[in-house]
């Protein structure tokens, strides 16, 4: 005797998700342009994902937020489904915190499930960490899970700790990338956004793409203008902070 039809064992097969996670600073000197412009930047991003889903890969993304308060701002989720809530500014540096909180992200295998490819992880920062900072991002690179993503760092503005984000990159290919106006801080989002999205469409997603192949350029680290001594006065194209967000002067 046959056995009976049961239409339910007859399920197509879950995309594999491509996890992007953000570390997004969002301390008191982000207030007002820069704010402004990351957020406007991570909804563009947000965009091109959904674009690009497709049945077989996804690509999910989750926001955890350092500055007043450590915040998972955007849990992991598919791309397609998210509901970007702008990030507002204020309170210190806690980067140590939200290393840890990523971390333990990553580690959760409920969170982040074993089918999933490689995930990439993106720090953005203006300035110092006022927490304990070393430990934390030492572990995120040495140990673990981790310790195996794509990691891309930025550095905003002339007050950003380049050595705290070097430290972040330690080990990849990728350069420290800078952005002193809003349309280099777009354009390192435009990387991230094809480096992810090339990934779908790669025979192997799990092998992030050699910078020659991403038609985005964006600025470095060594293109940052040297720092006014104390006392000595901007140049006159030098925007202050609260000035329209597409002024394209230095923060």
């Amino acid at each position: 005797m046959s056995p009976a039809f049961n239409p339910a064992i007859y399920t197509a097969p879950k995309a594999k998700p491509l996890p992007v996670i953000l570390l997004l600073d969002v301390s008191g000197s982000m207030y007002g342009v820069k704010i402004q412009n990351l957020n406007e930047a991570v909804k563009d991003m947000l965009e091109t994902f959904r674009d690009t889903e497709n049945g077989e890969r996804e690509i999910w993304v989750a926001a955890i937020t350092f500055g007043a308060e450590v915040k998972l701002h955007q849990p992991l989720v598919s791309a397609g489904s998210i509901q970007w809530h702008d990030l507002s500014a204020g309170g210190s540096t806690p980067l140590g915190t939200a290393l840890q909180m990523a971390k333990a992200m990553i580690a959760d295998k409920d969170v982040v499930p074993s089918r999933a490819y490689r995930p990439t992880v993106v720090l953005v920062s203006d300035g110092h960490p006022n927490d304990d900072w070393e430990k934390p991002l030492a572990d995120f690179i040495g140990e673990g899970r981790s310790a195996k993503c794509d990691r891309m760092a930025m550095a905003i503005g002339a007050d950003a700790d380049e050595s705290v984000l070097g430290k972040f990159i330690e080990g990849s290919d990728r350069p420290l990338f800078y952005a002193g106006n809003a349309s280099q801080l777009h354009d390192f989002f435009k990387f991230v956004t094809m480096s992810v999205t090339i990934r779908t469409r790669s025979q192997n997603p799990n092998d992030a793409p050699e910078l020659s192949g991403i038609e985005v350029k964006p600025a470095t680290i060594e293109e940052r203008p040297e720092k006014p001594e104390s006392g000595e006065q901007k140049p006159p194209d030098v925007k202050e902070q609260d000035e329209k967000p597409n002024e394209e002067g230095y923060w």
